[in-house]
């Protein structure tokens, strides 16, 4: 990551242990053109966490987007319905974190290209499911084992022990992240 530079272009000095952290200018200093809040992104967690992902994302969806010209939304819903046939779309977006109106307008791409199925969930009419069509396992099965290989190289220069404690802390921030946000609901009610 580059680190913040001073204005006569010399490396700031930063404290690993103490990273700078957004600071909120008075609405006065604001208004009046005065300093303003400082957010140090090589220090925030989720602009790294956004752009390892991105460029991760990237990587991978060069192969399949020209192969089969799928876009990243489109192979996510693809993987989770892999993975967890018969999921709503509502259901989707909520394994994947993605926005609902993205998720439905990947579904009915995928759907118009035969490589979705919707059907009506047993129980309940109303509810639609999703499966992979034959045409939809055929890319799944050729593009999973094309992710999982660029895992595999993404991976190789880590320990098992260093990748063992980087998906214990995943799932932990995976886990504070939910706890933050039920709290953030609940104040707001």
């Amino acid at each position: 990551m580059n680190r913040p530079t001073s204005q006569s272009g010399a490396a700031a000095p930063s404290d690993p242990a103490a990273p700078e952290r957004a600071t909120p200018p008075s609405r006065a200093a604001a208004r009046a053109g005065g300093r303003h809040a400082e957010l140090d992104l090589d220090h925030f967690l989720p602009y790294r966490l956004s752009v390892l992902s991105n460029r991760v994302s990237g990587a991978i969806a060069r192969v399949y987007s020209e192969r089969y010209a799928l876009s990243v939304t489109e192979w996510r819903v693809m993987a989770v319905l892999g993975r967890f046939p018969g999921l709503s779309a509502n259901e989707v977006a909520q394994r994947t974190a993605m926005d609902k109106v993205a998720v439905s307008r990947a579904v009915a791409r995928l759907t118009e290209a035969g490589r979705l199925e919707r059907d009506t969930h047993d129980d309940d009419r109303r509810r639609s499911v999703l499966r992979l069509s034959p045409d939809g396992y055929k890319i799944y099965d050729e593009v999973a084992p094309m992710a999982l290989a660029f895992e595999q190289r993404l991976l190789a220069g880590i320990e098992t022990v260093e990748r063992d404690a980087l998906f214990r802390l995943l799932d932990r921030l995976d886990e504070l992240e939910m706890q933050a946000e039920a709290e953030m609901a609940a104040e707001s009610r």
